[in-house]
């Protein structure tokens, strides 16, 4: 829908700054396919056919472009940002007209790059579990002191497909030139990985709390993955929980980590009676990662278990309220404006709204019922008659 939804972009651009090449160029069939606001409900819903319109759609762009590329076309026509991200947009959902020109069943670039809409080209998808959704990504960070206000310290935006983990080095850097840097900070689980871990302490000096990751494999349920193996990093051994030693020890490099890959014996797997349950292979490897992160993790998963966890962790619960409130009654969910850097200034601004009536609790606290008499009271008592007027239970 997002190529068609270009093409009916381009065209209404087109026909407010040069009408009468539009009249000269465009067929007519293309009033009727592109001269209606397009509604996913009126589009194909067969595959096959949802695959010929793209191509058909494909094809009409193909014919703009060679038109505006044409050497009767205006040179300052062939320069418009529309034009532009037109000729973009193909590029990426298309092959190239060497090749067909016919729509692409596995985009060019990567989500994170790929152009979602033609109206705002800084907005990316994204995905989160079932959730699907065209433009940006919003965190929060917030004080959850007991004896102060709770408040939005930063605020980050991000392209939707950005991962929690890579934006959280973003907010230290931000805290800490606030002066506003935690001994602890407290977040959800998709920031909590190997590299934060290290990284927050080293670089900030920020002790990050939060579960890790779990792992899916099936040793975490026999008592057979990394917690119960013991490493010794100054000899390079591993023991497993039959305590048997590792055979070899191989520093690699795997998608631009520097990793360390441990294997046992076969000899020692084979006749192991609990082999099942460590490996399905006929002996065990183990992938590490360098000795700080591989500590920092197994400590991190240790922690979670304990009370004093637990105790603190229940803190973070209240950025999960101002997320909710933000969403409910200031419609964080949809952006009133168009690019990252507005969309951010209207972030800021419902962060800013959500603090004003907080800090407001806290500097200006609520009146005694009765100490300050509103106009309709002084009015009633100098005439003799009373009213019963509803009072909120709560004023900040």
């Amino acid at each position: 829908m997002r190529v068609a939804q270009t093409m009916v972009y381009v065209l209404n651009v087109l026909s407010e700054v040069a009408p009468d090449w539009v009249r000269a160029h465009v067929p007519v069939e293309w009033v009727e396919r592109y001269g209606q606001r397009l509604e996913e409900e009126r589009l194909p819903k067969e595959e096959q056919e949802r695959t010929q319109y793209a191509n058909q759609v494909g094809a009409d762009g193909w014919m703009l472009l060679d038109a505006l590329q044409a050497p009767c076309a205006p040179d300052w026509m062939k320069t418009l940002p529309t034009v532009t991200t037109l000729r973009t947009m193909w590029e990426q959902q298309f092959e190239a007209r060497e090749q067909g020109g016919q729509w692409r069943k596995e985009p060019a670039l990567p989500a994170a790059q790929l152009i979602a809409s033609p109206y705002d080209l800084d907005a990316r998808n994204g995905k989160k579990r079932s959730t699907f959704w065209t433009g940006y990504k919003v965190h929060f960070t917030q004080t959850c002191d007991d004896d102060a206000p709770q408040l939005i310290t930063v605020v980050q935006t991000t392209a939707a497909p950005l991962s929690d983990e890579g934006i959280i080095s973003a907010i230290h850097a931000d805290l800490a030139e606030k002066e506003l840097l935690p001994d602890q900070h407290l977040v959800d689980s998709g920031y909590v990985t190997i590299a934060n871990l290290v990284q927050s302490q080293s670089d900030y000096e920020v002790d990050l709390l939060g579960p890790t990751l779990k792992t899916h494999w099936y040793q975490a349920e026999t008592g057979y993955d990394l917690s119960h193996f013991s490493i010794d990093w100054e000899t390079e051994t591993v023991t497993c929980p039959q305590g048997q030693i590792n055979s070899s020890w191989t520093p690699i490099q795997r998608e631009g980590k520097s990793l360390i890959q441990v294997r046992f014996s076969q000899t020692d797997c084979k006749v192991c009676p609990s082999r099942t349950s460590c490996t399905g292979t006929t002996r065990r490897t183990l992938t590490l990662h360098s000795k700080e992160q591989t500590q920092a993790l197994l400590a991190a998963r240790q922690r979670e278990h304990t009370d004093a966890f637990k105790d603190t962790y229940r803190h973070r619960a209240g950025i999960e309220g101002t997320h909710s409130q933000a969403v409910r009654t200031m419609g964080l969910r949809r952006s009133r404006y168009i690019g990252l850097r507005k969309t951010h200034l209207g972030h800021v601004a419902v962060a800013a709204a959500v603090n004003l009536p907080r800090d407001a609790c806290m500097t200006y606290p609520p009146r005694q019922r009765g100490s300050f008499p509103t106009s309709c009271e002084e009015v009633t008592a100098q005439s003799g008659r009373t009213f019963h007027l509803p009072r909120a239970s709560k004023r900040c």
